[in-house]
C-alpha cells in the first residue's frame, strides 16, 4: 500500500473518516443498549415500589414540584381494594459527595416511613455506599421514623438519624433527599383536604 502523501487535506480527511467512524460506532452502541437500560432502570423502580411500601394491587402516579428543589418529585399512589395503604416517593438529592442521590421513600398514609430504598448514586465504595443495603443496614433506621415527631437530620446536626461513619456528608444527603420527599407529601397528599387520598 502506498504511503499518502503528508499534506493538510490528507490529515483532514483522514480525521473526517476516523471522527465519521467513531461517531457511527457510538450511535451504534448507544441503539443497542437504550432499551435494555430502560428495562433495567424499570425494574429497578418498580421494585423499589414494592420493597417501600404494603401490599399492593394497585398503582397510580403523579408528579409534584418540591417547593425547595428544581426537579418534580414521582408519587406511586398504592392502593389494596380502594384502600390507599402507602405512597412510594422517587426522591433525590444534590447533596451527595459525589453528586445526586436518588433513593424511593414509602410512607404510611399517615406520614410515617415506611421504608427507603436507594435508586442510584456514587458515593464513596467503603464510606458513603453503605446507604445500599446490600452494603449495610444503615438505612434500616429510617423503617417507622415519624417525620412529624422526630427530625430529618443527624445526631451531629441536632437530628434523630445516626450518621455513617466517617460519611456525614452522604448521611446528610440522604436526609435531605428524605426531607424532600416528606415535605411534598406532607403539601400534596397529608394536608389535602379530607386527609390522604
Amino acid at each position: 500500500m502506498a504511503k499518502k502523501e503528508s499534506s493538510f487535506l490528507n490529515m483532514l480527511l483522514t480525521l473526517l473518516v476516523v471522527t465519521a467512524v467513531a461517531s457511527f460506532a457510538l450511535a451504534s452502541v448507544y441503539n443497542v443498549t437504550k432499551a435494555p437500560i430502560a428495562q433495567s432502570r424499570e425494574a429497578a423502580r418498580q421494585n423499589a415500589i414494592t420493597q417501600v411500601v404494603p401490599a399492593f394491587d394497585r398503582l397510580e402516579t403523579q408528579k409534584f414540584l418540591p417547593m425547595d428543589g428544581k426537579d418534580s418529585l414521582e408519587f406511586n399512589f398504592a392502593y389494596q381494594g380502594d384502600e390507599l395503604v402507602g405512597v412510594a416517593v422517587g426522591t433525590y438529592t444534590d447533596e451527595g459527595f459525589s453528586g445526586r442521590i436518588q433513593a424511593m421513600v414509602g410512607f404510611y398514609p399517615d406520614g410515617r416511613i415506611v421504608d427507603v430504598v436507594h435508586l442510584q448514586h456514587a458515593e464513596t465504595p467503603g464510606l458513603g455506599d453503605k446507604i445500599d443495603k446490600k452494603k449495610s443496614d444503615w438505612s434500616d433506621q429510617f423503617k417507622e421514623f415519624d417525620p412529624a415527631s422526630q427530625s430529618l437530620r443527624v445526631k451531629k446536626d441536632g437530628g434523630d438519624v445516626d450518621a455513617i461513619t466517617a460519611a456525614t456528608i452522604t448521611s446528610r444527603a440522604y436526609c435531605d433527599g428524605i426531607q424532600r420527599a416528606y415535605s411534598t407529601f406532607v403539601e400534596h397528599v397529608k394536608n389535602q383536604e379530607g386527609g390522604a387520598q
